[in-house]
């Protein structure tokens, strides 16, 4: 039997290192989690906030990168989903209570549990849901929100140098609030309908352009944490106003 053509050898070679390439950035965002929580149990929460914020940031761009080579497979969905709970779930709940919870006894640890269960859930109910739910909204606060919030969180008292155990019932309380809010049905605006090659209007690159390398790099753990803490409040806003317009829309229609 001969060898194979060598150039279609090397074609099939190709093509397997197209698929190894978003799944090299999905196992990125799970190393970056992974370091956040080694770095949590050495005190350098800082760094842990950091590596939470990078797993983010990876995490958002092997989709993007197995959606332009065309190589989405149902095994990078799965060890996506894998990722997050370690990146979103696990790490934010393993640093939040080394920061600020591990003295308050049972309530720290039952606090961290609840964000870690809610998180595994809302990846359960997103993985179920993919067909069946509006892809313009998120049903309930995605995980990597979630966590950034709570990561944002850390970083920004760190900034102020306040210490976990001087804000304690702040971070018991927004750990319960962003795990209870991503299993809940609260609308939260998902972006996804944005076309990156349709034209935009040059205000629009702008005002990105100064949120990007102006707002952003200014000091990053106050925007950083106002800008996922106003994502976390816009989910009960859009809900709140859908339940208005419903309610006036039943109030104004005639009688039958």
């Amino acid at each position: 039997m001969h060898d194979p053509h060598p150039r279609l050898l090397k074609s099939n070679l190709r093509r397997r290192g197209i698929y190894l390439l978003p799944n090299l950035f999905t196992t990125a965002a799970l190393f970056a989690g992974f370091y956040a929580i080694v770095q949590a149990m050495n005190g350098r929460f800082e760094h842990s906030a950091v590596s939470i914020f990078i797993a983010m940031v990876l995490d958002g761009l092997d989709g993007r990168v197995a959606r332009l080579t065309h190589t989405q497979s149902e095994f990078g969905a799965e060890y996506d989903s894998l990722s997050d709970m370690v990146s979103f779930g696990a790490a934010p709940a393993l640093v939040i209570y080394e920061w600020a919870l591990k003295g308050m006894g049972k309530l720290g640890w039952i606090a961290a549990f609840i964000y870690c269960v809610c998180a595994a859930l809302r990846l359960a109910r997103f993985n179920t849901n993919i067909g069946v739910v509006d892809k313009r909204f998120f049903q309930g606060l995605p995980s990597p929100a979630a966590a950034a919030l709570i990561a944002g969180l850390v970083w920004v008292m760190l900034d102020f140098e306040i210490a976990g155990t001087d804000v304690r019932w702040l971070a018991w309380s927004i750990t319960l609030f962003a795990g209870l809010t991503m299993v809940s049905n609260i609308p939260y605006y998902s972006g996804k309908e944005i076309n990156l090659r349709k034209s935009v209007p040059f205000i629009t690159v702008l005002l990105l352009a100064l949120f990007f390398f102006v707002l952003i790099p200014s000091h990053p753990p106050v925007v950083l944490f106002c800008l996922f803490f106003l994502y976390a409040l816009s989910g009960y806003v859009l809900r709140a106003w859908r339940w208005i317009r419903k309610k006036r829309t039943s109030s104004e229609s005639p009688p039958p």
